[in-house]
């Protein structure tokens, strides 16, 4: 008879985004549910670990709290987070659910992927990655609150390999997640929380659920449970960079180009040619920007996967030329010159 596998949260988001409220409110909610933390914080940046430990031995005992503190979790995946994963399942009575605190800089992807590992495959599965997202900060056009701090935490990292702009770190954390907390909202206004969930909605994966929250009182019942099992999704979930194929470049997996369409009459008409080029062809990612007549505006288009967005994001300048550029991405193969066919019908 095989071994249940025990599930884990995967918590993700930027410094000061509220990830240690969270889970510090899951603990003293968890009705007595044998929960493991595993914390990646390292330097002098953060003090999650003892923040958690605070909660008390009723509540999350010192030994159920495993510090990473060697840099960055998905950069260390092999050196630190197996060995803790395979620690924390063998012990005479293994914990119920496991939860995971990244660092506000690591790739999500790379861990969900390390599930896969054959140590640990059997035993364990992702319940869910969540991602806690500063309402406040994002609503004033930031993605964290002090973006200074999460420089000076990149720079802490002697391990950090990977130099992703803070802005795709964001779109990773997004593409990744089951559950996005929109947290601080009470620092918000009811009509611009809306807003801001609107647009957020739009740049999430199908399927993908945002929930507002203040303080990181989220119900245990949501948070867990989502049964997600990421790590057998993990193609649907791709980071910034195995969309634009540099990771995986070595192997020549992927392909990239971008399609000049001039001046476009009809919104409703190339988002459709996009919706049907995205269901004949093997694109993973597709991205631009569009002129269309009588809009004083930019018309922005984004598409993973089957997920389509599209909206004006700012109003053409005087001295810049209205035009129209798509960029394709895709696995290698990809009939260049059919999605050009469809695109410009």
């Amino acid at each position: 008879m095989s071994l249940q596998k025990i599930p884990t949260t995967v918590i993700t988001g930027f410094l000061g985004a509220g990830k240690t409220t969270l889970i510090r409110h899951l603990l003293q909610n968890a009705k007595g549910r044998r929960i493991a933390l595993v914390i990646n914080e390292f330097g002098d940046i953060g003090v999650d670990g003892e923040i958690l430990k605070g909660c008390g031995d009723e509540v999350c005992r010192e030994e159920d709290v495993v510090e990473l503190a060697n840099g960055c979790i998905c950069c260390t995946v092999a050196d630190d987070f197996v060995p803790t994963m395979k620690k924390l399942l063998e012990r005479d009575l293994p914990p119920e659910h496991i939860v995971i605190e990244t660092s506000g800089l690591a790739l999500p992807q790379p861990l969900v992927r390390a599930f896969n590992w054959p140590e640990i495959k059997s035993r364990v599965t992702v319940d869910g990655v969540v991602t806690v997202v500063d309402a406040k900060a994002l609503a004033e056009g930031r993605f964290a609150d002090d973006e200074e701090a999460v420089a000076a935490q990149r720079a802490a990292d002697p391990n950090l390999d990977h130099e992703n702009p803070i802005e795709e770190l964001f779109e990773d954390q997004l593409n990744c997640a089951d559950m996005i907390v929109l947290n601080k909202t009470d620092l918000l206004a009811a009509h611009e929380t809306e807003k801001l969930a609107g647009d957020l909605k739009g740049q999430i994966r199908r399927g993908a659920k945002l929930v507002p929250t203040q303080h990181g009182a989220l119900d245990a019942s949501a948070l867990l449970g989502i049964a997600s099992a990421a790590e057998e999704d993990i193609h649907n979930r791709l980071s910034h960079h195995e969309m634009e194929g540099e990771v995986q470049h070595d192997h020549d997996d992927f392909v990239t180009f971008s399609v000049s369409l001039g001046a476009i009459r009809d919104r409703e008409q190339i988002l459709k040619r996009i919706e049907d080029l995205i269901a004949e062809h093997d694109i993973l990612r597709l991205k631009g920007f569009a002129a269309i007549d009588g809009a004083s505006g930019r018309l922005l288009i984004q598409a993973v996967g089957p997920r389509l967005n599209s909206y004006f994001d700012r109003p053409w300048r005087v001295d810049e030329k209205r035009s129209s550029e798509i960029v394709v991405i895709g696995l290698k193969g990809l009939d260049r010159a059919a999605v050009e066919a469809c695109l410009t019908g």
